[in-house]
């Protein structure tokens, strides 16, 4: 059996498999008391989830385990307006319509365990889902067809005119961590990462003309490795480092942590689709923060992310790519679908601001609020292909609390990120606009226990 496959079955009879998308494609955090805060956290660890943003923070969290699942709701869709070409002079018109993605809830899962070695030694694994993509839209709107396969210009019904489109990608990760106390307020960490993934595509068809193999074979060979050929695997690896520091200033701690680009293997399947022949590589991240305790009873929490979309050419290369290719009399062949620097998402890198305040109400109850705010990664230049990835939410408010109890900690939580869109021309009909959108809601649970 498929080493690959075999990873992933293993994974998921531990977890349920899972989707999410809301910086981007990556999850806004990870672990119940992160999410509450918005994902706020780097110098402020909490749980065994801590090394999913800060390794170093593992070795002031002592010998516990965490494990939790939220439920997670994306509103995702398009619309797309009249045109005044309706697919003549090869234009690829998309509706006009309005469609909503189906696969509309999805669990996102994550388990923590962290060990002491010693008083100021600490290894711990985290699995949790990193993000991803999902979109599913029925048959609905049609589009012009650059093939003309039936000579009449439009073709069965479907987003792009063939039938029911979408895209499936889910991220795992396995973070081994190692975080050693250099003096009882300073630790630094690194955590070797694991990380499974998945890709399926449907309905992608119209796009065959502009692919590498199809332009490279002046018209005579379809691709058979652009969409619809099932669930792909593949494996890859990175690392990723911090450093906590506590009692910088007063009370307030000060953490940075930096997870570098994941080296993924190719989707091979899909080799026609994403630049550099497959090629779905990680982008690298970076946490900074602080915490402070403003009261007896209340911390403050603050983060900046930035995470560099621009690490993978099939998320950040723009569709106008697609104008140098030999189908749509270019010269470039490698700016084709599959091509070495091929179009893709087209989305820009994103800076995140996250802001927290925990309360602690009493005690065994502690209160959470978070809100997060992040640039656009999708610019109204680049909607057409992001109907498939639609993720252009910007701004998160969450709560939650933790209860403790004889039996261990009970943390619960909730967050919505406000409905956004972006509009842009549709590029092979100028007279179209096309918005896509995203609204989210989520709810979960987690039960830890020190040991």
């Amino acid at each position: 059996m498929d080493i690959k496959f075999t990873a992933f079955v293993l994974v998921c009879l531990l977890i349920p498999v899972s989707a999410t998308a809301t910086n981007g494609y990556f999850s806004y955090g990870t672990g119940l008391k992160n999410r509450a805060l918005a994902g706020a956290g780097v110098a402020f660890p909490q749980d065994a989830m801590a090394s999913a943003t800060n390794p170093a923070g593992m070795a002031f969290i002592g010998n516990r385990f965490d494990m939790g699942a939220v439920l997670f709701k994306p509103d995702r869709g398009y619309s797309a307006g009249q045109s005044q070409l309706n697919g003549s002079m090869g234009a690829f018109t998309v509706g006009p319509d309005s469609e909503n993605s189906g696969d509309g809830t999805f669990v996102i899962p994550s388990f923590g365990m962290n060990y002491m070695l010693s008083e100021r030694d600490a290894v711990g694994i985290s699995v949790y889902g990193n993000g991803g993509l999902n979109t599913a839209y029925d048959r609905g709107s049609a589009s012009f067809d650059p093939l003309n396969r039936n000579g009449k210009g439009v073709v069965s019904p479907g987003t792009f005119g063939a039938g029911s489109a979408g895209v499936d990608l889910i991220q795992i990760f396995f973070n081994f961590s190692y975080a050693h106390k250099f003096t009882e307020n300073v630790s630094v960490g690194i955590s070797p990462l694991l990380t499974v993934q998945s890709f399926r595509s449907n309905g992608l068809d119209t796009f065959a003309p502009f692919t590498k193999t199809f332009a490279a074979s002046g018209g005579s060979r379809l691709p058979d490795k652009l969409t619809q050929n099932g669930q792909e695997y593949s494996l890859g690896g990175g690392i990723q480092i911090g450093l906590l520091a506590k009692d910088v200033i007063g009370t307030a701690d000060l953490g940075i942590s930096y997870r570098s680009k994941i080296y993924m293997e190719k989707f091979d399947d899909y080799a026609d689709l994403f630049a550099e022949a497959g090629d779905f590589d990680i982008p690298s991240t970076l946490w900074a923060g602080f915490a402070v305790q403003v009261t007896e009873n209340t911390t403050l929490v603050a983060d900046y992310q930035r995470i560099w979309y621009d690490d993978s050419g099939a998320i950040s290369n723009g569709m106008q790519r697609l104008f140098d290719c030999p189908t749509l009399g270019g010269s470039d062949l490698e700016s084709c679908l599959g091509g070495d620097h091929g179009a893709g998402f087209g989305w820009d890198n994103m800076d995140i601001f996250k802001v927290g305040l925990q309360w602690q109400v009493r005690s065994n109850v502690i209160a959470r609020f978070g809100y997060s705010h992040s640039s656009q990664p999708v610019g109204s230049d680049q909607v057409l292909f992001n109907i498939l990835a639609p993720g252009v939410v910007e701004d998160h408010i969450t709560i939650g609390a933790t209860v403790t109890t004889r039996m261990g900690e009970v943390s619960v939580g909730a967050m919505h990120a406000f409905d956004n869109s972006v509009d842009g021309p549709n590029p092979f009909d100028p007279t179209q606009t096309v918005r896509v959108s995203m609204e989210q809601f989520e709810v979960g649970v987690s039960w830890s226990k020190k040991f």
